[in-house]
């Protein structure tokens, strides 16, 4: 589950959509990131230790990862669903990282898609377990990222090595099949090098499609800064899979419930809960994202009224703890 899009107009800024699929509530909380924390990957030997250069704005699920986030430098991570993910065996003579703590790792250290696959080969990320449908795996996940330059990648972790597709062609992303597969597939699409019609089904394969056409409608001169993000939004809604619509055996398929803009230009980062009305919005420089500033948190599902700019709403708060590598996330909705 899970779609994501990259878009760029003449005079518009670099702006990214994400949709968030899956089959129950997440716990997600908006968090502001200063940079100065220190943190490790959290694996039983040998792991990734670094200390935060850039304070960022991120989603995170469960409490216990991130999932997706903008930092103050422009860069975007989003962390997607990927069954076909594999992560091989534990090197311990390479520094490990828990993949709860593997989008905040680039957002914490990097400023640009370039810089972040470089730093993707220099450690091996460990899975967490996750139980869905009543199953546990070993969370299967792949990320994409975008900066202000317009640069991108997708990253997955095919035979527990990183496999990198770095470029600002990379423009579209979903779930299975692999990305290499994907482009194959998308080239039978009317418009995107083949005859078909575009399709309209849920599967990932066919949003890939639909987001990659629809893409290319978008106008070159949309107008104005609200047309650019509004246009987004209209691709990555059309990617998106209804309410009530969750295959119990296939997590491939499963209801968007929330969704993300994030504009690496201008620094500003658009959420929406898909089953309220309003969006909301944060420019990163109204926060204080300075070293020593305390991590702080705002609960759009506990403020259901709010709407626009809300970085005055962002509250200090603990910060959640990072799941442990070769564990297993317990948490489960509030009643």
């Amino acid at each position: 589950m899970c779609s994501r899009i990259q878009w760029k107009a003449d005079g518009q800024p670099v702006l990214v959509g994400r949709n968030m699929d899956w089959t129950a509530r997440m716990g997600t909380k908006l968090w502001a990131m200063p940079k100065g924390i220190a943190r490790e990957g959290l694996v039983e030997e040998n792991p990734l230790e670094w200390t935060s250069k850039y304070g960022s704005v991120i989603s995170s699920v469960w409490d216990c990862a991130t999932a997706d986030g903008l930092n103050e430098a422009g860069l975007n991570i989003d962390l997607l669903y990927l069954a076909e993910a594999k992560y091989g065996e534990r090197d311990p003579s390479r520094p490990g990282i828990s993949i709860a703590l593997w989008v905040q790792c680039f957002l914490d250290t990097c400023a640009t898609v370039a810089e972040a696959v470089d730093v993707a080969k220099a450690f091996q990320v460990r899975p967490f377990e996750l139980v869905h449908q009543g199953e546990k795996v070993d969370a299967p996940l792949h990320l994409s990222l975008s900066d202000g330059s317009g640069d991108s990648a997708v990253i997955e972790i095919l035979d527990g090595e990183p496999h990198i597709h770095h470029g600002p062609q990379h423009t579209v992303m979903t779930n299975s099949p692999p990305y290499d597969d994907q482009l194959v597939l998308l080239k039978q699409y009317e418009g995107l090098g083949g005859k078909k019609p575009i399709p309209g089904t849920m599967e990932a394969e066919d949003r890939f499609a639909r987001g990659a056409f629809y893409l290319t409608k978008l106008p070159d001169n949309p107008g104005s800064y609200q047309a650019a993000v509004a246009g987004v939004l209209s691709v990555i809604r059309n990617m998106a899979t209804p309410f009530g619509a969750n295959d119990p055996v296939r997590p491939n398929i499963a209801a968007t419930i929330w969704r993300t803009i994030s504009d690496c230009t201008n620094k500003r980062y658009y959420f929406e809960f898909c089953d309220m009305p309003n969006v909301v919005w944060i420019d990163l420089a109204k926060l204080n994202l300075e070293e020593g500033a305390p991590a702080q948190m705002f609960d759009l599902a506990t403020d259901i009224e709010a709407s626009g700019e809300v970085s005055g709403k962002f509250k200090p708060a603990d910060p959640f703890a990072f799941q442990k590598a070769a564990t297993s996330v317990t948490w489960k909705p509030a009643a």
